[in-house]
C-alpha cells in the first residue's frame, strides 16, 4: 500500500513539474485563435491587428481560424471545448458572450466555460445604406418606415447577432417595423447592403469602413455619444432624433475555462503590450474602435453585468431565434 501511495505521489509530482515547465516555456508552438464570426467582420479585423503585434512579441505565430455560422454558436462551442492549455484563445464579440445565450438552447455557457482575458476594444456602430439610397438621414429612415410598414428590410449577421439586436432596439425606440434578413455573418450582411439586396443595416464600423471609403455605402448616423473624428460630418443617432440612443459592441479575448492563471496573465500582458504600440493603436482607431484593454477581473465583471442587461432586453422585447 505504501509503495502504491509513493508511486501515486511521484506521478503527481512529475505531472506537476512537467506542467510547470510547460508554462515556463510558453509558448513553444503556434497559438490558434478561434473567431466565431466571418472573416472581414469588425472583430476579425481588430483581432488580426492585435494578434499580429502579439505574435511578434511572443515569437510565435497566432493562427486565425474563422468558424462562422449560427450567430456564433458553432465557433463558440468549439472554443468552449478546446484544451485549456493556452494554445487556443478566442476573439469574440458581446453577441456570443451575452446575447445568443438567451435565445438558443446551448450545451455550453460563456460564463461557465470561458475564462475572461481582456475586453480589448469597444467597436463603434453606425447605420448604413447603399451609396445611392434616397435615405440620407435617420429622419428619412424613420419617416419612410412609418409610411411603409414592413417594406424596408435590414441585414444582420444572423439571429441574435449584434446587428439584429441593435436594429431591433433602434426599431423599438423609433416605433417602426423593419423586416429582418439574416445573413451568415456580419461581412456578408454588409455586402448585402452595398449590393442593394437590403435597404439598411446597423453595423460595427470596423466591418463597413472600407465600403464607406470606397463609396459603396453611406453612413447616415453613428451610435456614439459624440461624433467620431474619422467621420466628423456624420451625426450621432442621439442628435438625429432618438435622444440617448447609444450602441456599441465588444472585441474581447477569452480562453477555455481551466487555462492556468500564469498563462492567462502572460496573454493579458501581451494584449497590453500590443495596445501600447502606436501603429496598432492607429490601425484600431481607423477601424472605428475605442481601446480598452481591461484586466481579466474587470472583463469578468463587465461580462456578468452585460449578460444580465441583455437577458432583460431580449426578454422584454420578445426577441426570439427563428
Amino acid at each position: 500500500m505504501k509503495k502504491g501511495i509513493k508511486l501515486l505521489l511521484a506521478s503527481a509530482i512529475a505531472l506537476s513539474t512537467g506542467w510547470a515547465a510547460a508554462q515556463a516555456d510558453y509558448p513553444n508552438r503556434p497559438i490558434r485563435m478561434i473567431i466565431p464570426l466571418a472573416a472581414g467582420s469588425a472583430v476579425d479585423n481588430a483581432a488580426r491587428v492585435v494578434t499580429q503585434k502579439m505574435a511578434e512579441n511572443l515569437g510565435q505565430q497566432i493562427v486565425t481560424e474563422n468558424i462562422a455560422g449560427s450567430a456564433g454558436l458553432i465557433g463558440g462551442n468549439r472554443l468552449a471545448r478546446a484544451t485549456p492549455d493556452g494554445y487556443t484563445i478566442g476573439g469574440v464579440n458581446d453577441s456570443v458572450l451575452t446575447m445568443i445565450p438567451h435565445m438558443y438552447r446551448m450545451d455550453w455557457d460563456p460564463l461557465r466555460d470561458y475564462e475572461p482575458l481582456s475586453l480589448v476594444t469597444t467597436i463603434e456602430w453606425g447605420i448604413v445604406v447603399k451609396n445611392d439610397s434616397p435615405i440620407k438621414s435617420v429622419a428619412d429612415l424613420i419617416a419612410y418606415a412609418k409610411a411603409n410598414p414592413d417594406k424596408l428590410n435590414y441585414s444582420s449577421g444572423g439571429v441574435g447577432s449584434p446587428q439584429h439586436i441593435g436594429m431591433e432596439l433602434f426599431s423599438s425606440r423609433a416605433n417602426v417595423k423593419l423586416r429582418h434578413v439574416p445573413y451568415r455573418g456580419a461581412t456578408p450582411a454588409a455586402v448585402g447592403v452595398a449590393a442593394g439586396e437590403v435597404d439598411v443595416a446597423f453595423q460595427g464600423l470596423g466591418t463597413v469602413t472600407s465600403f464607406i471609403q470606397g463609396n459603396r455605402m453611406r453612413l447616415i448616423a453613428v451610435g456614439t455619444q459624440q461624433r467620431l473624428p474619422q467621420f466628423p460630418d456624420v451625426p450621432t443617432i442621439h442628435e438625429s432624433g432618438l435622444p440617448n440612443f447609444y450602441f456599441n459592441s465588444w472585441f474581447a479575448m477569452v480562453v477555455p475555462k481551466g487555462t492556468p492563471k500564469p498563462i492567462v496573465d502572460r496573454l493579458y500582458s501581451e494584449v497590453q503590450k500590443a495596445l501600447a504600440d502606436k501603429e496598432t493603436r492607429d490601425k484600431l482607431s481607423a477601424l472605428g474602435m475605442t481601446l480598452r484593454g481591461t484586466s481579466p477581473a474587470d472583463m469578468g465583471e463587465a461580462l456578468r453585468a452585460q449578460y444580465a442587461m441583455y437577458k432583460k432586453l431580449i426578454e422584454d422585447n420578445n426577441i426570439q431565434a427563428e
